[in-house]
Order: structure tokens, then sequence, then C-alpha cells
């Protein structure tokens, strides 16, 4: 036999970095595209204002921004936490997705 065959084969992996994403997963979800959606929102506001017909007061342009700012930061936080819990991404993409229908027959119901 060969001494090469007996051998093993060691792996040796490069020192991971403070900013190695090396093993890092990303996975787009439907939460993703609701916060780039209010991200997207809060920007348009911002730069072309808002009007709510019948105010007294008619600089909500600010105000409106921030609640949209406010939005995209809990579902962000909201897609983290349910990534934690969900490890596969099409387990994932049904709660995900079955939280947005819910929200959104919620908002219909109340409105």
């Amino acid at each position: 036999m060969n001494d090469n065959n007996k051998r093993e084969k060691i792996k040796v992996s490069p020192p991971s970095g403070g900013g190695d994403l090396e093993g890092a997963k990303f996975r787009i979800t439907p939460l993703n595209f609701a916060t780039a959606f209010f991200l997207i929102l809060a920007g348009y506001i911002f730069i072309y204002g808002a009007k709510i017909t019948g105010s007294k007061y008619e600089h909500w342009s600010g105000t409106i921004t921030l609640i949209f700012l406010l939005f995209a930061f809990v579902v962000s936080f909201l897609d983290l936490m349910l990534r934690n819990f969900f490890p596969k991404t099409k387990s994932l993409w049904i709660v995900e997705l079955s939280f947005i229908t819910l929200t959104a027959i919620i908002f219909l119901l109340v409105k």
C-alpha cells in the first residue's frame, strides 16, 4: 500500500476575522419585502410629502415618515425573531405569509 493512502487528510480552515460572512446564510423572506416596502414608502413620503385632507395641521410628512420607519424596524425585528424559531426556509415562508395575511385581514376589519 501507498503511504499517501494511509495518511489522513487534515482540513485547515482559515481563521475567521471580525467581518467574515463566510458561514452566514442570506435568506429572502416575505418580511424582507415588507421592510423594504416600508423603507421605500418612508423615503417617498419624506421627499415628496403627504397631505391629509380636511386637517388643520398640514405638515404631517415627518410624522408619517417616522411611523413608517417604526413599522420597518418592528417588521425587521420580527423577521429576525421568526428566523430563530423556524430554521427551515419553507416553514419560515409559510409562517411569515400567514402573519402578513392575518395582519391584512385584521387591518381591513378594523378599517
